[in-house]
């Protein structure tokens, strides 16, 4: 099973495009803190490059920006690749199938156009009423 479940912040915003037949992609890296500190007390972080497919990705770019805390769940991806130099190097990506955004709202948020729009309204079923009790059994 490969599944990974990090929370951290977004160390840049998040970079929304599509591929050439118009799937969207969003490429966007988070810092995650250890929980634990070193023998000097400095905490010590590490970074993840992340990719969001479809509608993530579209929800991701729309409403997060670099700083904004996020859980990211997914899976774990290794990428063989060479450099500049011809060093054959891995990289390690996060494939992120779901998404929460932790940070609360702030004024001027994408978030905030949500609380404009109109808002659908659900029709209550109109109820018949029914004289003929015949047919109940009791």
């Amino acid at each position: 099973m490969n599944k990974v479940f990090l929370i951290g912040n977004l160390t840049r915003d998040p970079e929304l495009t599509e591929t050439a037949s118009g799937v969207a992609v969003c490429n966007f890296s988070i810092a995650v803190n250890r929980n634990y500190a070193s023998q000097d007390g400095e905490r010590q972080t590490d970074f993840f490059n992340c990719t969001a497919w479809r509608g993530t990705a579209e929800a991701i770019s729309r409403y997060t920006k670099k700083g904004k805390k996020i859980a990211v769940m997914g899976s774990i991806q290794l990428r063989n690749y060479e450099d500049n130099q011809g060093v054959k190097r891995t990289a390690v990506d996060i494939i992120a199938q779901d998404v929460e955004f932790l940070s609360p709202r702030e004024n001027g948020d994408a978030f905030d156009e949500m609380d404009d729009a109109p808002r659908a309204t659900k029709r209550k079923p109109v109820l018949q009423t029914m004289d003929d009790d015949s047919d109940i059994p009791f």
